[in-house]
Formats: C-alpha cells, structure tokens, sequence
C-alpha cells in the first residue's frame, strides 16, 4: 500500500480509502445475502487501507453505525471520515450533528469531518467557527469539504480551512479536471475521490443501459426520459457506452482488470491523495486493491486519456453529475 499526505494535515492515508455507504445502506444497493460488512472491513485494514469514509446522510446513519461495529478494537489503527448533511450546516445543528455521529459510530472523536455539499443555510464562518470549537474539544481532529468547486471553495477558505476536498471524479466523469481539482491544489487540499468506478458502470457488471439499476442512472450520463433522473438533459448515453466498451477492449489488451485499469489511472491523477472504494464482501475489495501497487505507466495513461476525452468533452465542466449547469450545486 502507498500512503501521500492528507493536504496540510499530519495524516498519512492509504491511497485506497473503504467507502462504507455500501455496507449500511441496502436499499440503494440492493441487498446481498453473501455481503459482510465485518470481513471486508478486516480486509481493507489487512491490506494496508487506513481510511474510512461514511456520512450521517448513507442509509439513514446506518452506514455509521455498521462501520463503528466493524472498527471495534481497531480504532487507534484508522482514521474514519465522516460528513454532515447540509440541512444541519447551522452552528446549533452542526454539533448536533457531530454528536449524533460520534454516537453511531461509537467513537469518542472523528478524524476528518467534512462538510457534506455547499451551503446557504447560515454563514460560512459561522459554521466553520462551530467546527474549530468542535476540533478545540478533541471531537474532531481535521475538517474537510465535499463537492465544493472554485468557488465554493474560495468563500469558504476566506473564513476558515480546510485539509481536503471530496470530488466525484472518474473515467467516465472527468469534469473536476477543468476547474475543481486545480482550485483544490491552489488550496493545497488534498483530494478524496468518489464514485470511481461510477458506481458499477466500469466493472462489466452491466452490458446494456437498461440492467443498470434505476438509482444508479440518474447521472447527466443518462437521457432526462430515464425514471428518477432531473437533469432535463438528453443525456450522453452513446458516447457513454462507447467509452465503456473501449476502455473494456484495452484492459483486455493490456492484461489488466477494468477495475484495477480505472483506479490505478485514477491514484496516478495529479492532485488525487485517495481513491474511495466501496465493498460488502472482501473478496470484492481485496481485488480492488491490486490497483494500489498497479503502475500502469505514462503511455497507457496517455491511451486511456484520449479513449475518455470524448465523454469528457461532452460532459462539460459542470461537476454536478445530477442537475443541470442552471441548477448546479457545485460552483
């Protein structure tokens, strides 16, 4: 396993982070008789992953409270992430927040709290100022930030700090490539990506669009005609597939999984600090983490760049995968 610096903080993280929205939130995922939330969590930590990354929103906090079982007797050894919903981003509702998560978890402090999405609830100082006195009470030890592009970020950094900022960011969604990720190392935060491998779509789980379970195609990606989508777009679901359907041929040329091809091109992105994976069974992750000591090299890198500009092109700037530029909520 590698380990880079968390933006300014003294945390050393692996490189493969574990998601754990997958392990507390079955209706989005859909259930799995085989998953076990307890094996595949001995198995990130087994190989090296010491970063753990939930929220209060995954599955109604269930997703906190399956992790802090897991973790138990191996919390000195890891450092959890959390988030707070924007609803409660007002200083009375922040702390509750806090404390509600820390109870799920059964922690008595997280390492990374991160602000969830943008805001306009209440002032961002006032908020950042609640955090600092959350952190001064060893409740939390660092605060980050989640979907916040330029600027959202340059508000935010007027009035407070930050050590990372959590992006949506994959071959098949480059668009934090434009603006995101470059303020993000103006800041000198380190970058926490999301959905890496978009949520299934670059597994070969799928051949066609319509197996793609309805949640899961509610992206710009798919046409405004999909159920569950509010984009109003006509979607990119051509480009989509054709994208997929070559970098599929090129793994199969160069002898690497679609997995392991797609997250080892993504720890090897400028500004990347960790790649959030999410697995229920440790099977899953610990082929995942292959990826981790994958070096695919510059020229395949160069190749997978240019059979993903397309859809990149495409896709635009916009980093809200789900709403329209009118609408976006990452700015």
């Amino acid at each position: 396993m590698i380990y880079r610096k968390l933006g300014t903080s003294d945390f050393n993280v692996s490189v493969i982070a574990f998601g754990a929205w997958q392990i507390g939130d079955p209706e989005f995922w859909g259930l799995d008789k085989d998953a076990n939330p307890n094996d595949a969590v001995s198995a990130a930590i087994d190989g090296g992953v010491n970063l753990f990354d939930t929220a209060e929103l995954y599955g109604g906090g269930e997703s906190e409270k399956v992790l802090g079982e897991a973790l138990k007797g191996k919390r000195d050894d890891v450092y959890i992430a959390s988030k707070v919903a924007t609803q409660h981003c007002t200083p009375d509702e922040v702390r509750n927040a806090c404390e509600a998560s820390l109870q799920r978890l059964g922690a008595t402090w997280i390492d990374l709290y991160q602000i969830h999405w943008p805001f306009d609830s209440a002032l961002f100082e006032d908020v950042y100022a609640e955090l600092e006195k959350l952190k001064s009470e060893g409740k939390i030890r660092e605060i980050g930030v989640s979907n916040f592009g330029p600027r959202n970020l340059n508000a935010w950094m007027k009035t407070g700090t930050a050590v990372s900022n959590q992006v949506g960011y994959n071959l098949l969604f480059r668009a934090p490539e434009y603006d995101m990720i470059p303020a993000s190392r103006y800041y000198n935060l380190g970058v926490l990506t999301y959905m890496p491998l978009m949520q299934g779509l670059l597994t070969g789980r799928y051949e066609s669009i319509d197996e793609i379970p309805m949640p899961r195609r509610r992206s710009r990606h798919f046409s405004c005609s999909r159920e569950g989508t509010r984009h109003g777009e006509p979607g990119h679901e051509e480009v989509l597939m054709d994208t997929i359907e070559d970098l599929f041929d090129f793994s199969d040329a160069i002898g690497v999984s679609m997995p392991a091809l797609c997250l080892s091109w993504l720890i090897a992105q400028p500004g990347v600090t960790s790649v959030i994976v999410g697995a229920r069974k440790a099977d899953q992750l610990i082929e995942n983490l292959e990826a981790a000591d994958l070096n695919i090299g510059p020229a395949a890198i160069a190749q997978i760049n240019e059979i993903s500009f397309p859809l990149k092109v495409t896709m635009g700037g916009n980093c809200d995968m789900w709403e329209p530029d009118e609408n976006s909520r990452i700015q």
